[in-house]
């Protein structure tokens, strides 16, 4: 049986499957706790101390290359805490934004508005004076990038959920404001195909039109480090199901972490953005 790795094949969101009902629903209507759009407010010292964004033409964002799973950034500031916690905000672009490498400096790259067929909502692990600095899905893993808040076509929230993976004890959590919500034993990337670690976030939810190891397949914003592409997709890593109970336990995955179906359902009711910790 082949695990989906990067989701390739199977962009279509099924809108009358009850997995990704759950998991739009919950992104959409605000499990996030209270969408709405940013502002730059503050203190006149502090809205003194905005650095405004470099001017970019429209035909130099043309060019810039893509924040997505598919995607490949230069330039792009890596994440300088891979291992702490997230902030539990996200954000979402409303329409296709401008990425910087710092604040006032050269866009890197532009973040769209959807991510394989779902709305982009990207983690905050950083602000300074008008600007937040988000985690991107693009290759190299733990590329971040900086947004400028102004401006509008942003949406905000906060997500009170964490998921939290144990590779040595082949065990995921997830937590909602604290409270563990279940722990199960799951099946990891094989030595040959580690699962990488780190922070990270839940991309996107794709349910397969016709699915032959898993109803939901929840691609994460990072890739395996060992294959360039699997299935026809960018090697993406994900969280999915698995019909064979006797793999959980075990590092046998492509770099996927499969889970029971217990979990499976408890995770469709995550919304995209949360923020996923993945340690050795």
């Amino acid at each position: 049986m082949r695990e989906l790795f990067g989701c390739p094949r199977s962009r279509r969101r099924v809108t009358n499957s009850r997995l990704v009902a759950l998991v739009i629903a919950s992104s959409l209507a605000a499990v996030l706790s209270g969408c709405a759009t940013p502002a730059l407010t503050g203190s006149p010292a502090a809205l003194s101390r905005v650095v405004q964004p470099l001017r970019v033409s429209a035909a130099r964002l043309a060019r810039l290359p893509a924040a997505t799973t598919f995607g490949r950034l230069h330039g792009a500031p890596l994440d300088p805490a891979p291992f702490s916690p997230e902030t539990g905000v996200v954000i979402h672009p409303t329409a296709t934004r401008a990425v910087y490498a710092y604040p006032g400096g050269p866009p890197v790259a532009v973040l769209p508005a959807t991510e394989l067929s779902s709305p982009t909502w990207v983690p905050v692990v950083q602000t300074w004076f008008g600007w937040d600095r988000v985690l991107l899905p693009a290759r190299p893993n733990h590329s971040t990038g900086w947004i400028f808040l102004g401006g509008g076509g942003l949406q905000t929230a906060y997500s009170p959920y964490r998921i939290a993976i144990s590779l040595a004890a082949y065990r995921l959590t997830v937590l909602d404001r604290g409270r563990r919500l279940g722990s199960w034993t799951v099946a990891v990337g094989a030595p040959g195909t580690p699962t990488p670690t780190g922070r990270t976030f839940l991309l996107a939810a794709v349910a397969p039109r016709h699915p032959t190891y898993s109803p939901l397949i929840l691609p994460l914003g990072m890739h395996s480090h060992t294959l360039s592409t699997f299935g026809g997709g960018p090697g993406t890593v994900g969280l999915h199901g698995w019909p064979d109970p006797s793999v959980f336990g075990h590092a046998v995955s492509h770099g996927c972490v499969r889970v029971p179906p217990a979990a499976l359902r408890i995770l469709s009711g995550v919304p995209l953005g949360t923020p996923v910790a993945i340690t050795s």
